[in-house]
């Protein structure tokens, strides 16, 4: 018999607001949103159905994180500085029901294939997952024999990650990215996906001129490049800004903070909000599991941190609490906005037909109380009640 989760009295945003209303769940894909849905009825239906009275509590769509390196990363200062794989619980704490992954600096001891087979194990017990052909360095690492079969060929691969403006990149040529650009679009167009490009932007002075470069004179849209970690200092906030009212699209990374030379991400809204920055053309994630290295000004390794999945729930919040950017705005972030950008048309929204991810979030201080993923109850009241195999040693 099929499961059935019913949610009754919770202001619905979808992200947009849809007023006080009730949601049900059937399997793994939201069935209904209506004023009032009888839980006599759906008991009728599936005697064990799960009734969860939201009580005027926030229900929103689950989060997605577009750059989360869930089997690990990092390995600048050595071996001993790669980071571990993720697990379940860690996104679930997090509100995160959708993840993407790319490779990190390393991609000559980590594989695209250990990748994958880490997003289908993460998919089995209970979030959604994809990943990213590529890494920092050109020519791209693949799993078939280029990056447009990659797209074509692998249901989880949507794009294509590589680094830019990057000491630790192999720093591409403008033709190079722009072949690359092209190449990621055809892989996109032929399998029906996103074929985005992730770029992944360091600290080196021309910021985002080369995907300027790699643009112009082609008919190709500004969307289909994502730079991330935009937020990485000043300068390149700045110009990102300036990039995202002219077209173009762009990534705030949450884990990196307000410390060093670094922008806040919900700070970051803030001022784009400030400069009519049409906030359609951000986003934000994490980064997580990322390895966080600060160098000096010889380029030596002088600081290790980590990135934290927990991270897009609190500048979320910080958005709304502290920036106060409306709740559907701060929400599509998070949601509609990377879904959009993916082109994940079952998620990001809490619609009929869309995949059964819900969140519920406390109205005044934004606490999550409850997870829901694929139609399957992740977090209650609080507490993590579904984990991943090994979490359960």
């Amino acid at each position: 018999m099929m499961n059935l989760i019913l949610i009754k009295n919770g202001e619905i945003y979808s992200p947009e607001y849809l007023g006080k209303s009730d949601l049900l769940i059937a399997g793994d894909s939201i069935f209904s949103v209506e004023s009032s849905i009888s839980e006599d009825a759906v008991k009728s239906i599936a005697p064990h159905a799960i009734i969860i009275d939201a009580g005027g509590a926030l229900v929103v769509p689950g989060f997605i994180d577009s750059h989360v390196h869930f089997n690990g990363a990092g390995g600048e200062g050595g071996p001993q500085f790669r980071t571990p794989p993720l697990q379940l619980s860690s996104f679930i704490r997090a509100g995160i029901t959708t993840a993407a992954a790319p490779l990190g600096t390393d991609g000559i001891s980590r594989s695209l294939r250990e990748l994958l087979a880490k997003a289908h194990s993460l998919e089995n017990e209970g979030i959604s997952t994809f990943i990213y052909s590529g890494a920092y360095g050109m020519p791209s690492v693949t799993i078939t024999e280029n990056i447009v079969s990659d797209i074509v060929l692998i249901d989880k691969v949507i794009g294509v990650k590589v680094a830019l403006s990057d000491h630790r990149s192999s720093h591409p040529t403008v033709e190079e990215l722009r072949r690359l650009i092209s190449d990621a679009r055809i892989g996109g167009m032929l399998a029906g996906k996103a074929g985005i490009v992730e770029a992944h932007m360091g600290s080196e002075d021309w910021g985002l001129d080369i995907i300027e470069e790699a643009l112009s004179g082609t008919q190709i849209p500004k969307s289909q490049i994502l730079p991330t970690h935009v937020n990485r200092n000043e300068k390149l906030y700045a110009q990102t800004l300036n990039y995202c009212s002219n077209g173009g699209v762009a990534d705030l990374t949450t884990s990196m903070g307000s410390g060093g030379h670094t922008v806040k991400p919900s700070e970051g809204i803030g001022r784009a909000v400030a400069h009519q920055v049409s906030l359609s053309r951000l986003t934000m994630s994490t980064d997580g599991n990322g390895s966080m290295p600060e160098f000096n000004a010889e380029g030596e390794l002088v600081k290790m941190g980590i990135g934290e999945p927990l991270s897009l729930f609190a500048e979320f919040r910080d958005t709304v609490l502290e920036e106060r950017i409306p709740m559907e705005e701060a929400l599509s972030l998070v949601t509609k906005n990377v879904a959009a950008r993916l082109k994940l048309t079952k998620k990001g929204r809490l619609v009929p037909g869309a995949d059964g991810d819900v969140l519920i979030i406390s109205p005044d201080t934004l606490t999550l109380e409850y997870v829901i993923g694929k139609g399957v109850l992740m977090m209650k009241e609080r507490s993590v009640i579904k984990k991943g195999i090994f979490e359960e040693v």
